[in-house]
């Protein structure tokens, strides 16, 4: 009996030693479709490369509404002509990204130069619960001007939405890349 009572104790002294550590956080897995581009078809002052899935939509002024569908998005890009008010299609495009301060964790904004093709500009990635995630605007400094923003058709959540800004985000800088102007 006494050979028993020990045995019972040094089980429940050994069961007992093990930490429990709670279950890490699972990340929510999704899958896109593979990437593949095409030139824009509707006729502007540029071109550049869409993805072939997007819904592209022509609008007034030389606007138009890349929606992505399935994710509930949409890149709005607006055209200005540079009529020696370059310094203030700046101001503007910029005072449009910080507009998102408010909501915002962090705004970071990276330079875009490629000076073959006469296109200069910035990307700002807004992180947090912002209306809009990543801007950007383009311009060759003497006659044509863009500001594009990506937009979601839902309550901002950063941490839900994140794969998929990162997943147009690669459009956007392939839009940036094969972006020219037409003389």
């Amino acid at each position: 009996m006494r050979n028993l009572f020990l045995l019972i104790i040094s089980i429940i002294f050994i069961s007992c030693n093990d930490d429990v550590l709670p279950k890490p956080k699972a990340y929510l897995s999704l899958t896109y479709p593979e990437k593949k581009y095409e030139k824009l078809r509707i006729e502007r002052p540029f071109s550049f490369e869409i993805l072939k899935n997007t819904i592209v939509i022509n609008e007034a002024n030389n606007w138009l509404k890349i929606k992505y569908p399935d994710l509930k998005a949409s890149i709005d890009i607006t055209y200005r002509p540079v009529n020696n008010n370059l310094k203030e299609l700046l101001t503007e495009a910029e005072k449009l990204v910080f507009k998102h301060t408010v909501k915002a964790e962090e705004i970071i904004p990276k330079d875009f130069v490629n000076p073959k093709k006469r296109v200069f500009g910035s990307i700002y990635e807004i992180t947090g619960n912002a209306a809009s995630h990543i801007q950007f605007h383009l311009t060759d400094s003497t006659h044509n001007f863009i500001k594009g923003s990506l937009y979601f058709y839902a309550k901002p959540n950063y941490d839900s939405i994140l794969p998929a800004v990162n997943y147009i985000k690669e459009d956007i800088l392939h839009l940036m890349e094969t972006l020219e102007w037409k003389k």
